[in-house]
């Protein structure tokens, strides 16, 4: 089947939404061609307005990790519809929520629900602030945490330079004081609090990064941030809205045994409804509005329809063996692909944390975005439209993680394996 239904909204769409698009990766410019229309999910593949079905490796950026439209989780919302879809008032579904979170991730002792990511690293770095009585962050270069102003940031000429604004829109007062630091690189960390030992109020970082496609943390990283937060006297800001509950039942820092001071969560804690929190030691916490003086709110937060599928995705998460099987079927993809791409002589690599893996076109080792950045991007692109043509959906872009889910079946791994060695002929 061809894909010109999906031609044709796109068409429609760009005379009346910005690009065509309402979050840019999905304009597919990275990749070339033009994005598909979705009508229908249903476990491991999706359905585009066309007809033409795709294995895919997406899963709404990680959220549909039990596959996509799970019965219980849709049974679950339909009986909640029936009661409401949203009180701008407290339910106990929200307490259920927290009990779940805080008991899998020990550091959250307290939880604020938020409706996205974004919402709440922006609220966690507001509390650092609020309660170091500092401004300056530090995050690293690739690590992704939302569109808020402080955050969309590069770095300036140095390691410990202040940054410069990254988009038209971000006052260069703001950008101001936000420092990148180097990821995997703990000197570069250990420079700007030297520099401004008394005026940084957090570091944050992903617990497990993807937005630069999938960059493990070297060891003993994670721990040194850790260490330097502590030495400052700055919070530690755990981003794990794409690493929690996705890594393994709570978060990467139970990986890592650290404890941040705060964590964000989001993805599939939502079960593909739009959902974030933030949390962290009580004292902290408690010094959020209403019980302090550091002001935050949203009208949506905690909507029963959210809470309901949150609660429905993580019960089954937590049974034993579950995420053993997910990382089984990944890391069988994974070897698939790097035998294929060694049969074939391509130059590539597969990064993988649990079910999260990134496939890059290079034969060097990855450990930060600038090695990312000298992948070959043009060897991607044409490895996607090929992919994409065997009825194979992945992410459009070289900086992203490929997300695997409970219900994609060893007749789907071997689908994707043969897609992939058709793909990789001639990709030298």
């Amino acid at each position: 089947m061809g894909t010109a239904k999906s031609a044709q909204l796109f068409k429609k769409a760009q005379k009346l939404i910005p690009g065509g698009v309402d979050s840019p990766v999905r304009a597919f410019q990275a990749v070339g061609g033009k994005p598909l229309f979705i009508k229908k999910a249903k476990g491991s593949k999706i359905y585009d307005v066309d007809g033409n079905s795709y294995i895919d490796y997406i899963g709404s950026w990680g959220p549909m990790i039990l596959g996509h439209a799970d019965p219980k989780v849709g049974a679950a919302i339909k009986k909640a519809v029936d009661s409401g879809t949203s009180f701008g008032a407290s339910t106990e579904l929200e307490i259920q929520l927290a009990e779940i979170v805080s008991d899998a991730i020990p550091s959250m002792e307290m939880v604020r629900f938020v409706s996205s990511g974004t919402e709440a690293t922006m609220s966690a770095i507001r509390l650092a602030r609020g309660f170091t009585g500092r401004d300056k962050i530090i995050k690293f270069a690739g690590c992704y945490h939302g569109h808020a102003d402080s955050l969309l940031v590069k770095a300036g000429s140095g390691a410990a330079t202040l940054g410069v604004p990254s988009s038209p829109g971000v006052p260069d007062a703001t950008a101001k004081d936000t420092f990148n630091a180097n990821f995997n690189d703990l000197a570069s960390v250990r420079k700007i609090l030297e520099k401004y030992p008394k005026e940084v109020a957090c570091i944050i970082v992903e617990g497990m990064p993807g937005n630069m496609g999938v960059v493990p943390p070297k060891a003993g990283f994670m721990e040194g941030l850790r260490v330097l937060a502590t030495q400052y006297k700055a919070l530690l800001i755990m981003d794990e809205v794409m690493s929690g509950f996705r890594l393994c039942y709570g978060g990467a820092q139970n990986i890592y045994n650290i404890t941040p001071d705060l964590t964000c969560l989001g993805k599939v804690i939502g079960g593909g409804l739009p959902v974030g929190a933030f949390g962290g030691k009580r004292k902290i916490m408690e010094k959020l509005a209403p019980s302090g003086p550091v002001y935050q709110a949203g009208t949506l937060s905690g909507n029963p329809l959210a809470m309901t599928a949150g609660l429905e995705t993580l019960k089954p998460l937590a049974k034993k063996g579950v995420y053993e099987k997910l990382t089984e079927t990944t890391e069988k993809l994974c070897k698939g692909i790097e035998e294929r791409a060694e049969a074939r002589g391509v130059k590539a690599r597969v990064n993988r944390a649990g079910s999260m893996f990134t496939l890059f076109f290079t034969d060097k080792k990855l450990k930060n975005v600038k090695d990312v950045n000298n992948c070959d991007m043009d060897k991607f692109s044409t490895y996607f439209q090929r992919m994409l043509k065997n009825g194979i959906y992945l992410p459009p872009s070289q900086y992203e993680a490929n997300f695997v889910s409970l219900v994609h079946s060893p007749a789907d791994i071997k689908k994707t394996l043969e897609a992939v060695d058709k793909s990789f002929k001639g990709l030298k």
